[in-house]
């Protein structure tokens, strides 16, 4: 009776609390990247949908060369944890929040 009453309670706190939730891309679903001003970088995935994420930081090389991921783990691009270095430069950005989707598919 206990372990059902606290798995309720977890399950209403994370239904309460949805910014508890980290977002996470997984890696084969990006099919495109970019930024236009340096702080902002948008992903298009395959499903159709959009994710625009806050970089910490201006990452200003970022708007004229690609880049490569630094992935630890899993084979997901996570919110707060990734990082990416900039190719010529070595600039190394590290991704902040997700704004919600637009179009597409809603994640599930």
């Amino acid at each position: 009776m206990t372990t059902i009453r606290i798995a309720t309670a977890f399950a209403l706190i994370a239904l309460a609390s949805p910014a508890w939730a980290k977002v996470c891309l997984p890696v084969q679903d990006i099919v495109g990247t970019k930024s236009d001003d340096g702080k902002l970088l948008t992903f298009k995935l395959r499903n159709g949908q959009t994710l625009v994420n806050h970089l910490q930081g201006v990452c200003s090389d970022l708007i004229f060369n690609g880049f490569e991921w630094t992935i630890r783990g899993t084979e997901t691009v996570c919110e707060n944890e990734e990082s990416l270095r900039v190719l010529h430069s070595g600039q190394v950005c590290v991704l902040g929040k997700f704004d919600p989707p637009t179009g597409g598919h809603t994640p599930g």
